[in-house]
């Protein structure tokens, strides 16, 4: 299925969502940023995270997520934990659950709303494990798969019209 069009010519938004934001969503909201970055969608893409629980808002990052992160080289530091609003998803272009219960959480499948996994190349459509319970070894799973499919996802949006960092670029 196609990303839908942005609302706003020239600039997408995408969130992520999962159940407390302080594992999963802000996981892939580190990587993702910096895979955006580096194919030159940085100002065109924006990125955001929250979860469904209001446990953690304001919270930093687990540190068992921030750690795996920053042995990956990624910085983990600015993340703050927020719950996701319902009545902001209009303003986005491209709502992304981490499982099917948080999917559920947040209205279904939709256009604009999916699994953050339907764009992963290996194993479509499938719920990001939650770390939570189990030990670090959990937490470099998701760092994998989180990896991939943002990979995957940057593929997709620079596909999209008037998003690619080509446009940008100077002639050599």
């Amino acid at each position: 299925m196609p990303l839908p069009p942005p609302r706003r010519p020239g600039h997408y938004r995408v969130t992520l969502v999962c159940l407390g934001n302080i594992c999963r969503s802000p996981m892939a909201h580190v990587v993702l940023e910096q895979r955006l970055a580096d194919a030159g969608l940085h100002g065109r893409v924006s990125v955001s995270s929250s979860g469904t629980g209001d446990w953690h808002v304001g919270e930093p990052m687990d540190d068992r997520a921030a750690a795996t992160l920053d042995q990956a080289g990624y910085d983990p530091t600015r993340h703050r934990a927020r719950q996701y609003d319902e009545t902001e998803a209009a303003s986005y272009d491209l709502v992304l659950a981490m499982d099917s219960a948080n999917l559920a959480d947040v209205g279904g499948r939709s256009e604009r709303v999916r699994l953050y996994r339907d764009f992963d190349p290996v194993e479509p459509g499938a719920d990001v494990p939650d770390p939570w319970y189990g030990g670090s070894d959990g937490f470099d799973t998701v760092l994998e798969l989180v990896e991939r499919t943002s990979e995957a996802l940057v593929t997709e949006l620079s596909g999209l019209s008037g998003l690619s960092g080509q446009s940008e670029r100077s002639a050599p």
